[in-house]
């Protein structure tokens, strides 16, 4: 019986979410407009291709007309012409090998098998890409339905190239929208939520009896971020395909928009690994009860390092390009905020040899973050200007400081 309602369940979650994607597709921007706009014009352009082939050419060679469309109807235009390229080589050299074993040593079971064997060779050739496996199977068709005459594949050549023209222009008349704005607000709003999280963390480190429950909500959020980014980073890569041989006007600052949101990714995957480990070492710090034990000045100034360090990430997701100058302010605040720290556990009585070991691990994690930070401030600088080429300073990878 449970199993009968969990399957009804997941019946109506898929029902749901069927119903759900073509609401947000008409509702606004995004990809499943994007795929339901690219169903369209594959629709259309193998149509046409179809009905184009049915007209001028022999049906035993019209199909190969949508076939192709479907080829040249990618998500890019840039993928598209590449794809579509990769097809017609591939099919002049299945249908070149057939014509010519065909006229040289004639029909035959060893001479299929030699076409086989020499298309399966020629298709592994990298320039093929994915398209390589068109060798043998163009090569088949020249072959055995074509016999390896010339004229089948002069006719099957007319077809594909009624494919490919179709299905190209179908991007020409509606090209692929561009989403630079929507890449770029979703590093802004990632960087934001790790903003979020930094505060929240040194509201923990302030607090007389933290809250365990949230602790591990965070922590499950830090994966959940790191798959997030991930996800980010190929919507990122993907768009900035999405601007090659696009014929759509290009969005002002596009071309350092996108790479500049590429280097902020990778800051932020890098800041998270840092951000993990320290959420990780808190709760365990808890769980054990060494928290308590920390001196009381560690507390209130780790928790204004991480608020320092929560401005500078805020300044790195800004939308507008990062001031290299402010940000290295931001740095040297919680560095300087990270040094005091420092000196305040020095000069602190001794402590035990466990709350010794947590202030050092929190501390060389929240340095270590400052490095990254640090370091991906020139790379984020240098995309927005290719000129701007001044060293980031030596950062200690226990303190954060500068040297």
């Amino acid at each position: 019986m449970p199993g009968r309602v969990d399957a009804a369940r997941k019946i109506r979650s898929a029902a749901t979410e069927r119903v759900a994607y073509p609401r947000r597709a008409v509702r606004g921007a995004g990809s499943e407009r994007d795929e339901v706009v690219l169903g369209a014009k594959t629709v259309v352009a193998a149509m046409a291709a179809w009905v184009l082939a049915r007209y001028l050419l022999p049906p035993a060679v019209s199909t190969f007309a949508p076939f192709t469309a479907l080829v040249a109807l990618q998500a890019t235009v840039y993928r598209s012409v590449r794809d579509c390229l990769q097809y017609v080589l591939a099919m002049a050299a299945g249908a070149t090998l057939a014509a010519t074993l065909a006229a040289v040593a004639g029909i035959h079971g060893w001479t299929f098998g030699v076409l086989t064997l020499i298309a399966l060779c020629i298709g592994r050739t990298r320039r093929l890409g994915q398209q390589g496996t068109q060798v043998t199977i163009v090569g088949f068709f020249a072959f055995s339905s074509g016999q390896g005459q010339i004229g089948y594949i002069g006719h099957l050549v007319a077809s594909v190239g009624i494919g490919a023209l179709c299905g190209l222009a179908a991007h020409l008349v509606l090209a692929p929208a561009r989403h630079t704005d929507h890449r770029q607000q979703a590093v802004t709003a990632l960087y934001t939520t790790m903003a979020q999280r930094l505060n929240d963390l040194a509201e923990t480190f302030e607090a007389n009896d933290p809250d365990r429950d949230h602790l591990r909500q965070w922590r499950r959020d830090w994966r959940r971020l790191s798959a997030e980014s991930e996800r980010i980073r190929h919507g990122i890569e993907a768009e900035i395909e999405n601007g090659r041989m696009n014929p759509r006007r290009t969005v002002s600052g596009a071309g350092q928009a996108l790479p500049r949101a590429r280097e902020a990714i990778t800051v932020a995957e890098r800041s998270m690994d840092h951000l993990r480990s320290m959420t990780r070492t808190l709760d365990y710090a808890i769980d054990s009860g060494e928290f308590g034990n920390l001196p009381a000045a560690f507390r209130p100034g780790f928790s204004a390092v991480l608020r320092a360090v929560a401005t500078a990430v805020e300044e790195i997701g800004r939308v507008s390009p990062t001031d290299p100058d402010l940000l290295d302010t931001r740095i040297d605040e919680a560095a300087a905020a990270l040094d005091l720290v420092q000196q305040h556990e020095r000069t602190a009585p001794e402590a035990s040899p466990a709350v010794h070991a947590l202030q050092g691990t929190l501390l060389t994690d929240a340095g270590r973050l400052l490095a990254d930070l640090r370091s991906g401030r020139q790379s984020l600088a240098r995309t927005w200007d290719p000129r701007f080429d001044v060293a980031p300073r030596a950062v200690s990878a226990g303190t954060g400081q500068a040297e």
